[in-house]
């Protein structure tokens, strides 16, 4: 116990009466005895540090809040209580990227009181061998019955010098940004988790976990060093609207010797509160086909100002198609009325149980109960919360009978442009990370598990582990994805995926909507000359095995099987790995990778024997090599001798992005755990390979 906390300066016990008021520091250490973090009340203001063995992680930092009416936690303080405890415990996921979670930790719980006037909040730290998370939690009391934050003094103190990876925060786009690389130093107002890489060579996130009834965490780099937490504001003033007693989302530092320590981390999912929804075993992983890559690369249209994908005829025929090959449903996008005109700047005019009049769900849903594919929901609100609650529970009710399972929802609408009407009528404009929209997907969700729906949202809130606590909020998108590839100039870009993984993917699943097997679907002839094609400078900067790569690289229980079938039917040598590869695992573990580069990554299916690897690598050309010790792991211990049939898709020799897209080696080897693989990747290239036990 006494490697965990300390208290010096002093002070022998950690009790103190609210008279004392010496100074105290107190640590707390991560398990391994590696990571440590100090908080002093030293001056009367609230610090912390982070130090990993003798390299600093944090420097000393700010801790507190600022309240619009009363006074805040940021003077005249004292600690005046502190106790640790540990935890060592696994907790099973009911899907996931591995099955079982190791939650080992030890936390300090401290109380802390504002003598002038005397009012008391506590400070809790986790510390993990992989990083901690620490949260404010003001008790009831009179003084602060309902208080109005109005800023949040956190503090990251860090090495200015680091390299940093990041996308703005509080802009029009949302999250759907392309990353940049600069020093921390120059960095603006970024989203969170941002990755970096400290002058001596570790790893840092930061984020937050457990982002519940709160206003979501921007980074703020204001001088050198100095990043503070940046809360997105409400439209009637101030940042968050509370109630005593609450706690806050937990403030996470992900810490790593390397980049891929960062991807097996599981702190933030451990930052949160078990499964409250019961059980979601109605909730089956797997793949979908959809009526919406037509959409994007201008072969159909939402609304009737087209060629109309959504029709009854156009998703039996897509049904069929899912049948074919195994997939679970086919998402079907502009079935309900509103699509027709200016619907990204009119939320109201979308109904959630009406459709257009080429679209039958009930005979659709029937025909997939024959076939054995089930109809994914698509509900976009343009970004009209309040128009949607008043129809969400009419909306489900029709998905329940017609036997949807899963719902895309969509938020399309500038930063800060989130409509919602208030109890006098006036409408109000929130951000996407703003406190209101952060209470709106939790009650989309409760009301989704009543009938049996898992949510997929688009432009939502960033991940912060809550799938552990809503099992049914199964993926997000909220990053740049694969649309941008059909009409943006530029798309996406070889370097992407290779930024998401070390970046957005540490928040979580994400929708990417990956499996592009025509890259350049701008070139292909319109089908309709009046709504032509995009700029031929719109394409997926890829190669074929790259793409492949995508479904094990980037992590959802949920993929899109997202190109045209008649491009897969082309192609069905590579095609066969889509139908192979599953979506939930029992086992993931990051082999190799640097942020931005590359990344090789192995992972188990929970359901069979069967492992899976994969490698990509950004605008370089790259040979990696992956010892396959992993395929000698497995329930009953280690089997080094064990052999494996080796199905490889890979670059070929010749493969580039942009000059041989198509340059793909499909081979069988048989390999045993002591072997490893080499894998020569072209620019933006990729591998993948399906072990089969012999």
């Amino acid at each position: 116990m006494k490697k965990i906390i300390s208290t010096v300066l002093f002070l022998s016990v950690c009790l103190l009466t609210s008279t004392q008021i010496l100074s105290a520091t107190h640590v707390v250490a991560s398990p391994d005895g590696k990571l440590k973090v100090s908080i002093t009340d030293q001056g009367g203001q609230l610090m912390y540090r982070v130090d990993k063995g003798n390299k600093a992680i944090i420097d000393p930092s700010i801790l507190g809040m600022r309240f619009a009416a009363q006074h805040g936690f940021d003077a005249d303080l004292v600690i005046t209580e502190s106790k640790t405890t540990s935890r060592d415990q696994t907790w099973e996921q009911p899907w996931g990227e591995r099955r079982f979670i190791a939650d080992k930790h030890n936390e300090l719980w401290l109380s802390i009181q504002r003598n002038k006037p005397q009012l008391k909040f506590e400070i809790a730290v986790k510390v993990f061998n992989d990083g901690l998370g620490f949260r404010y939690q003001v008790p009831q009391q009179d003084e602060l019955s309902e208080v109005l934050i109005t800023e949040e003094l956190t503090e990251f103190n860090m090495d200015e010098n680091a390299d940093a990876w990041w996308i703005p925060a509080r802009k029009w786009n949302r999250y759907e940004y392309l990353y940049k690389k600069t020093k921390v130093n120059e960095i603006e107002m970024v989203h969170t988790p941002v990755t970096m890489k400290l002058t001596s060579g570790i790893h840092v996130s930061l984020h937050e976990a457990a982002l519940l009834n709160y206003a979501g965490m921007s980074i703020e780099h204001r001088r050198g060093n100095n990043l503070v937490a940046n809360l997105a504001p409400r439209p009637e003033g101030g940042l968050v609207m509370l109630t005593t007693p609450f706690v806050t989302p937990w403030r996470t530092i992900q810490v790593s010797d390397d980049a891929v320590g960062l991807v097996n981390s599981d702190l933030i999912l451990n930052l949160n509160e078990p499964n409250k929804i019961g059980d979601v075993s109605w909730f089956k992983p797997g793949k979908y086909v959809g009526l919406w890559w037509h959409q994007h690369i201008n072969e159909r249209t939402w609304g009737h100002d087209g060629i109309h994908a959504a029709t009854t005829e156009a998703t039996i025929d897509m049904m069929d198609f899912a049948a074919k090959y195994g997939f679970d449903g086919v998402l079907v996008e502009g079935w309900n009325i509103g699509w027709d005109g200016d619907w990204y700047n009119n939320g109201d005019v979308f109904s959630f149980t009406e459709t257009y009049d080429d679209f039958d769900i009930k005979d659709v849903a029937e025909y997939g109960r024959k076939v054995g594919v089930k109809l994914i929901g698509h509900h976009e609100t343009s970004g009209n919360l309040t128009n949607y609650e008043n129809q969400i529970d009419a909306g489900f009710t029709l998905y329940e009978k017609n036997d949807v399972a899963i719902v895309k929802t969509g938020y399309v609408a500038d930063g800060g442009k989130l409509k919602r009407i208030d109890k006098e009528g006036i409408a109000r404009y929130e951000f996407h990370d703003g406190q209101y929209n952060i209470g709106h997907h939790i009650r989309v969700l409760e009301k989704a598990a009543k009938h049996k729906i898992a949510i997929n949202a688009h432009e939502p809130v960033k991940g912060t582990g809550l799938r552990r606590t809503y099992p049914n909020w199964v993926s997000r998108e909220g990053a740049r994805g694969q649309e941008f590839n059909a009409w943006a100039v530029p798309p996406n870009g070889p370097n992407h995926v290779s930024d998401l993984v070390y970046t957005r993917m540490l928040s979580g699943p994400m929708d990417y909507t990956a499996g592009a097997f025509d890259l350049r679907p701008s070139e292909r002839p319109p089908v309709n000359e009046q709504m032509g094609r995009h700029d031929k400078r719109s394409r997926i900067e890829h190669t074929l095995a790259k793409e492949l790569s995508l479904y094990v690289t980037i992590y959802s229980p949920i993929q899109m099987v997202m190109d045209l079938p008649e491009n897969y039917e082309a192609r069905p040598d590579a095609f066969q790995f889509i139908q192979d590869v599953p979506t939930d695992w029992s086992e993931s573990v990051a082999l190799s990778g640097e942020v931005g580069e590359y990344l090789v990554i192995a992972r188990q299916d929970r359901n069979s024997s069967d492992w899976y690897l994969a490698a990509h690598t950004n605008a370089q050309t790259r040979t990696l090599t992956a010892d396959l010790a992993f395929l000698g792991k497995n329930k009953n211990g280690v089997d080094q001798n064990s052999e494996w049939e080796a199905q490889i898709y890979r670059d070929g020799s010749k493969a580039d992005y942009d000059t041989n897209p198509y340059d793909i080696v499909i081979e069988r080897k048989t390999v045993t755990p002591k072997d490893s693989l080499s894998f020569n990747l072209g620019r933006s290239g990729g591998a993948v390979v399906r072990f089969v036990r012999r």
